[in-house]
């Protein structure tokens, strides 16, 4: 079996059995839970001398705020997502609800690495964005453009009016993120699906330096990102194209943007961990009084009728039924020719039938991105969807757009040796599942086919594809090199936060590896080590 050369640091050897600074003598947190309100929020951490912190290695972004009042800094240090302050608000008594993010008009200024200005004093709104992110106190921001433009070249020059900065406060290596949405966009990219494009910036908002942060795509509907179609506003019609997340916040959202799954009338699914015997799961809650949280989905596009809201649930939902069908009881089903009801046929063949309504492929690179980062999220959140019913829309369920990768790759405990199957077994919730008082579940898009000869056939030929051009071998460089060539720069952004030995806010969520790394190099080595590993346990199942 071919085998690439291991990427790796002479310090990362060890890691894996001993965690980072194996010399470090300060103790680790316990798993306990934090209470989020023994985190502070509401002023950026102690001035750091901005000329100095700002290196000719990386662009510069520049953010300046039109109003020049006092707090004017408070919209980027004391909003919180409204629903996790909510949540906060359920178990925590005289919790004083913060601020929900707000837009602030700004101008936005860039220059590249050598100094050269590739945006100047562009108008634009900037935000804080995210979910439990924004209780930290380096929050992620949203920028939203007056017009649309360019970000370093990123996604081949794309011009959009909105962008993220990630501020990877929880990753201390902080390199999660653009590692594997680099691997992201090596696979989906062969078929033509998308992901999200990243590089680092050196941030200063009003003359302070705040660090470094991950320049991003959005998630959003563009012919430049999910490329389907666009109705027209107050347009009416089905005739549209629906991009949607898997998300267990969609209770939040307003009626017209979300809908439950029925997923088979919440069917039991067999677990793939190898073998044919997979433990029995569902995906859903069976019962009102059971533990499990239910996931259902957001639609993040645009929609103006209850008919397109009920013509994508009726879609997806009967959808996920023909997979169901084909994969458990070896029947095909079809849709009629308004996509509202299914019915049986002999005249297909099962697994025709799930290609008819479902492009596979995509939902095979999907599955093998998730295999590789094993990441904690996958049964709740940021796991995206399409389906294009436009006049040039493919008319079937496609999978792509995936996200957020800062409690993947070994940052929690999930396959913390690297081996085993995950994406398609039972996971455990963020809160270690039943063995620590949670719930075990499972993600029903990822496991439903993965029995199928057919589909594991396809999983075998993608991997070994990228695997043969080199794309983890270059993933496992990009992770090498970013960590030494830009060592001074991560100092600096820890010298400005120390988030990564205050880590309070988060550190029981860490793997026992990851909490004990005090540096971005320490941090970095892991993830190395962890990621080669995994590449070498899939290799061993998957290379044809």
């Amino acid at each position: 079996m071919k085998k690439i050369p291991r990427i790796i640091s002479a310090s990362a050897a060890a890691l894996m059995l001993f965690g980072c600074s194996a010399n470090n003598n300060s103790s680790f947190e316990s798993d306990s839970a934090i209470n989020p309100t023994e985190h502070t929020t509401g002023a950026i951490s102690a001035s750091t001398n901005t000329e100095e912190s700002i290196s000719n290695v990386l662009p510069v972004l520049y953010i300046e705020t039109k109003s020049k009042d006092a707090n004017v800094l408070d919209f980027i240090t004391k909003p919180v997502a409204g629903h996790v302050s909510a949540a906060i608000a359920s178990w925590t008594p005289n919790y004083k609800i913060p601020p929900e993010p707000y837009y602030e008009d700004c101008t936005i200024s860039l220059r590249n690495k050598d100094g050269e200005v590739m945006l100047d004093s562009a108008e634009a709104k900037v935000k804080v964005r995210g979910n439990w992110t924004t209780l930290y106190d380096k929050k992620p921001l949203k920028i939203k453009f007056s017009e649309k433009q360019s970000m370093l070249g990123l996604n081949n020059g794309a011009e959009q009016k909105s962008w993220l900065l990630l501020a990877e406060y929880k990753d201390a290596s902080m390199l999660r993120n653009k590692a594997a949405l680099y691997a992201s966009r090596e696979i989906l990219g062969k078929d033509g699906l998308y992901a999200a494009d990243t590089d680092f910036v050196q941030v200063v908002i009003n003359g302070e330096y705040l660090g470094l942060y991950l320049l991003s795509d959005t998630q959003q509907v563009s012919s430049q990102r999910v490329k389907i179609t666009e109705p027209e506003k107050d347009y009416t019609g089905t005739d549209i194209g629906y991009f949607m997340e898997y998300d267990g916040y969609f209770e939040s959202e307003d009626e017209l943007h979300k809908f439950s799954l029925d997923l088979a009338g919440n069917a039991p699914l067999t677990a793939f961990d190898g073998s044919d015997k997979g433990q029995k799961m569902r995906a859903l809650p069976a019962t009102k009084m059971e533990h499990k949280k239910p996931v259902g989905m957001t639609i993040k596009s645009d929609i103006y009728s209850q008919e397109q809201h009920d013509f994508i649930e009726n879609f997806v939902n009967n959808t996920y039924q023909i997979m169901y069908e084909a994969a458990y009881n070896d029947k095909a089903f079809v849709f009629d020719a308004d996509y509202k009801n299914i019915s049986e046929t002999t005249d297909i063949t099962p697994q025709q039938a799930v290609e008819n309504v479902v492009d596979v492929q995509s939902l095979v690179d999907m599955y093998i991105i998730s295999e590789l980062t094993c990441d904690a999220d996958i049964y709740w959140s940021s796991f995206y969807m399409d389906a294009d019913f436009g006049a040039d829309g493919k008319k079937k369920l496609t999978f792509e757009a995936p996200w957020d990768f800062d409690s993947s790759m070994g940052n929690k405990d999930r396959c913390i040796d690297g081996e085993g199957f995950y994406a398609s077994n039972v996971v455990p919730d963020v809160d270690g599942g039943s063995k620590f008082g949670g719930y075990d579940t499972i993600n029903p898009w990822l496991v439903i086919l993965a029995h199928q000869d057919w589909y594991q056939d396809m999983i075998k030929e993608t991997w070994t594809k990228a695997y043969d051009r080199g794309v983890f071998e270059r993933t496992c460089k990009l992770i090498s090199d970013d960590s030494s060539t830009l060592q001074t720069d991560f100092e600096k952004n820890y010298k400005k936060w120390n988030n990564i030995k205050n880590n309070t806010p988060f550190v029981n969520e860490l793997s026992e590896p990851a909490r004990k790394c005090k540096t971005e190099k320490e941090a970095a080595d892991f993830l190395l080590d962890w990621l080669n590993s995994r590449i070498e346990f899939l290799n061993e199942q998957w290379h044809n």
